[in-house]
């Protein structure tokens, strides 16, 4: 989604329009790929109220949100920061406004920034990379967050963003749109008294629960993660000191939820008094902490890690790094991850999957001049291929249109809408059928997306053409031109019948769209 520049020393900007409020961070980057905090600023603003309750940004916000941005923008003239290294993102409470478009708009010609409004996925991207960040560089030992099971939890005022890990791995990841602000409204329309919060909050999220449930056991989660910034208020209300660092706070489970049971019946006016926190702070803090404390007592982890960081250190963290090889692969494997157990979900034939995967990316790999598809698509096309016959859970004949489907109604880590649109295209038609202009879902996408779509089905039909008998035995040893044809040498001395079968049904979309006709060649040698 963000483009980042070429990684020189340079200081940047990174401002968030959240739902009780702006943020600025200031970081200086450095030629290695990291970063050093210079200044940072917050204001509060009411947008969560306004769109939550009517579905809109009054009038009186948009001034107050045009008036901050304005003078974020004087205190930005005194760090010298090039235009394109500020970057300006809301999140959830602008993500539910009807006249977010408006607000975009007026954003841009009072102040001439461009406004990115993140989506929940890649807002979970964002979370994620912040947290990886903080537990990376904590002086603390977690070595349970990397071999267990573990949950992330990061609750805002408009949306939660869940994700949950094993050994280190995405098992999935949810965005789910109800936040602190929304909880605490709907808590008091029902109840009306403070003594029903509780029961309405786990009432609210009890489905919740038994979905996460059935991609993985709650009760094995030994590493319980939580950033927001009602946790980071708690950690220093319980005092901590002698496990606090830079990047993290952790609290033992038991004072952590004696805390919340101390102060789960406090109003706002109790917490701004009690506690000495901002009112925009304290709007959400009680309705915030019960919800973490229902998902820890799902877990058996005794204590709750707190990574003082944010939705900003996450872009902050995607702006420093660039083109960080070993970064990009950790984000491309939890990408991969997500997807592998979405199809565990749906039963699918994993070996089969990953066998088209495999030859799918050979493929890919050695036709890269030909389609001009960047690393990132690639990802696209491996999930494509290892999830082509998931709507085989629904039903064998036309599971091609039944796996589109669940494609287009499921979250995969790191992968936007548009992006699952393109697999679902993918996998709709990795069969017999071609696009067409009657097919909505295929017009709908942009010129340049369908042109990939072809590309990608074109190689995918080939990859599963070649597993035709779902046997695993075909190894591509290498790929050669020659004249009209694309000779891929086979590793070893294998019946290749089912499989020549196979690429005469479908072998015909990829000679249309790279001007090659595959022929097979085994090598007896296996070498």
């Amino acid at each position: 989604m963000f483009k980042n520049s070429p990684l020189t020393a340079r200081p940047v900007a990174v401002m968030e329009i959240g739902s009780t409020g702006i943020r600025l961070l200031v970081a200086k980057i450095t030629g290695a790929g990291g970063w050093k905090e210079l200044d940072r600023a917050g204001k509060p603003v009411a947008l969560g109220r306004d769109v939550f309750t009517s579905g809109m940004v009054s009038r009186a916000s948009l001034l107050e949100c045009l008036s901050i941005l304005r003078n974020f923008k004087e205190l930005l003239v005194g760090w010298d920061i090039a235009e394109h290294d500020v970057h300006l993102i809301a999140t959830s409470a602008l993500r539910a406004a009807h006249n977010r478009d408006i607000f975009v708009d007026r954003v841009f010609q009072e102040t001439g920034y461009r406004l990115a409004i993140v989506e929940g996925v890649e807002e979970n991207r964002l979370v994620y990379l912040a947290i990886r960040f903080a537990l990376k560089n904590t002086t603390l030992r977690l070595p349970f967050f990397w071999s267990g099971s573990a949950m992330i939890i990061d609750i805002g005022g408009g949306s939660t963003e869940i994700m949950l890990l094993r050994h280190g791995k995405m098992v999935a990841a949810h965005s789910i749109r109800v936040g602190t602000i929304v909880l605490d409204q709907h808590s008091r329309k029902v109840s009306g008294i403070l003594l029903s919060r509780e029961r309405y909050l786990i009432e609210n999220f009890h489905n919740t629960i038994l979905f996460l449930q059935t991609e993985m056991p709650l009760d094995t989660v030994d590493a319980f993660v939580v950033t927001g910034s009602d946790t980071r208020i708690a950690a220093s209300l319980i005092e901590q000191d002698e496990t606090n660092n830079d990047w993290c706070h952790t609290i033992e489970r038991e004072r952590f939820l004696t805390f919340i049971k101390e102060v789960k019946d406090y109003s706002i006016e109790d917490c701004v008094q009690k506690l000495h926190i901002t009112y925009g702070d304290a709007e959400g803090f009680v309705p915030g902490l019960l919800v973490y404390k229902y998902f820890l007592e799902q877990t058996k982890a005794s204590q709750v890690v707190v990574p003082v960081v944010s939705i900003r250190e996450g872009l902050l963290v995607d702006i420093a790094m660039g083109v960080d090889p070993d970064l990009r692969e950790d984000f491309f494997s939890q990408i991969i991850a997500s997807a592998m157990n979405l199809g565990r979900k749906y039963h699918f034939d994993e070996a089969h999957g990953r066998q088209v995967a495999l030859l799918s990316r050979v493929i890919f790999d050695f036709f890269s001049k030909e389609h001009g598809i960047n690393r990132h698509e690639r990802i696209l096309l491996e999930i494509a291929a290892l999830l082509h016959d998931i709507g085989m859970f629904v039903k064998g004949s036309s599971h091609h249109k039944h796996g589109q489907y669940i494609i287009a109604n499921s979250e995969i880590f790191g992968l936007r809408q548009e992006e699952l649109d393109i697999i679902g295209n993918i996998i709709r038609y990795h069969r017999e059928d071609s696009p067409s202009s009657d097919d909505v879902a295929y017009i709908a996408l942009q010129r340049e997306e369908r042109v990939l779509v072809l590309k990608m089905t074109s190689i995918l039909r080939v990859s599963d053409a070649l597993d035709r008998g779902h046997a695993q035995q075909i190894k591509i040893k290498y790929i050669e031109r020659k004249n009209e044809n694309a000779i891929f040498h086979l590793q070893g001395d294998v019946d290749t019948s089912l499989e020549r079968i196979g690429l005469e049904e479908k072998a015909g979309m990829f000679e249309d769209v790279f001007g090659y006709k595959i022929v097979l060649a085994p090598h007896p040698s296996g070498v």
